[in-house]
């Protein structure tokens, strides 16, 4: 996926609607919150096997990736609007997650970094 493609694209899109003046940070990291909650509302109340079985389903499919793709195009929103560099910030994270998680302390456990004796 290129992401300054998604990004021209929005941009193209809210442009040709005049709805840029609408697209603050507070109101894109407002409108991503409802969207994970649409996207919460999908899950919520089913085991992890009836996701997956939904997931399955044409209803489910197209239901969960256009939820999906709302939280990507806000989260591509915010991140133009503040001025971080998306693509750059998540391999930075990675990274960082890298250092706070290695492998030897951290296979198989749920535990944060601060609890897994010498990571952080």
């Amino acid at each position: 996926m290129d992401i300054d493609d998604v990004r021209r694209r929005l941009d193209e899109f809210a442009a040709e609607r005049d709805w840029a003046q609408f697209h603050t940070p507070r109101n894109l990291v407002l409108a991503l919150v409802g969207e994970v909650g649409e996207l919460a509302e999908l899950v919520q109340w089913r085991t992890d096997e009836e996701v997956l079985a939904y997931a399955r389903t044409d209803e489910g499919k197209v239901a969960l990736a256009d939820e999906l793709a709302d939280v990507f195009s806000y989260l591509v929103g915010v991140a133009e609007a503040v001025g971080i560099d998306l693509d750059e910030a998540v391999h930075a994270k990675i990274s960082k997650n890298a250092q706070k998680y290695p492998p030897d302390l951290s296979r198989g456990s749920n535990a944060k970094y601060t609890e897994l004796g010498g990571a952080g």
